[in-house]
């Protein structure tokens, strides 16, 4: 009886030992299919993310421009900044600067971002430095005049040369007074250039940041004109 009952078990473990080797097989070839199809649809490297999909639309000329020219105008803004941690009198004056700073210094990464996954051409630091014919913290006068050095295209709100030398040379109220001044004129013309943007843009992050740009820079006019009262 007993003997009879081995024999019976062991073409039963036979049979279940072969189902499971079919069964690791199949999952085998299955996980193979799966990761090449994952490679097959991976992102080239160098190349906007998934994140920005179809629904972001393809960029074209404007969206170029919007960002050739917003980088350079948000590297004066930082530099402005700059100069207020050590000139500016007032705390309130100091404090918008660093959100001004904080906020810019990353937008300048993302548009720069784009423009080398477009192909497209990324301005330097040393642009900004042969236009203030100095370095990106203001040492030298020479150059900012309308932004129409070398054939550069003038950008809306950006500072001369003589203005941005007035508010390096001075310090306290007189910093102040002149900084909120300058800025105020500043974000505008950032309003100005990101409300194109809005208008002729094709690439959705791009007309996003515009938008964001034109809500954050008008919020903060508002503020730096009840400072200057």
């Amino acid at each position: 009886m007993h003997a009879t009952r081995n024999a019976r078990t062991v073409p039963i473990r036979r049979a279940a030992l072969a189902a499971a080797a079919v069964t690791a097989a199949a999952l085998t070839l299955s996980a193979c299919g799966s990761d090449g199809g994952r490679t097959d649809d991976a992102a080239p490297s160098g190349q906007p993310s998934a994140t920005a999909g179809p629904s972001a639309g393809k960029h074209n000329a404007a969206d170029v421009t919007f960002a050739q020219e917003m980088i350079p105008h948000h590297r004066q803004a930082v530099a402005m900044a700059d100069l207020a941690a050590t000139r500016a009198g007032s705390a309130d004056v100091k404090a918008l600067a660093a959100t001004i700073k904080k906020a810019q210094d990353p937008e300048i990464t993302t548009m720069s971002g784009w423009l080398k996954s477009w192909g497209e051409k990324v301005p330097q630091d040393h642009d900004m430095a042969k236009m203030h014919g100095g370095t990106h913290g203001m040492e030298g006068t020479d150059g900012m005049a309308g932004m129409d050095h070398g054939g550069a295209k003038a950008m809306p709100g950006m500072m001369s040369a003589q203005e941005m030398a007035t508010m390096k040379n001075a310090t306290g109220k007189a910093f102040d007074a002149q900084f909120l001044k300058l800025m105020v004129k500043h974000h505008q013309g950032a309003v100005e250039m990101a409300g194109t943007e809005r208008k002729q843009g094709g690439y959705g992050p791009a007309k996003k940041l515009a938008g964001d740009i034109i809500t954050a820079q008008n919020a903060e006019i508002a503020r730096m004109r009840k400072l200057l009262g």
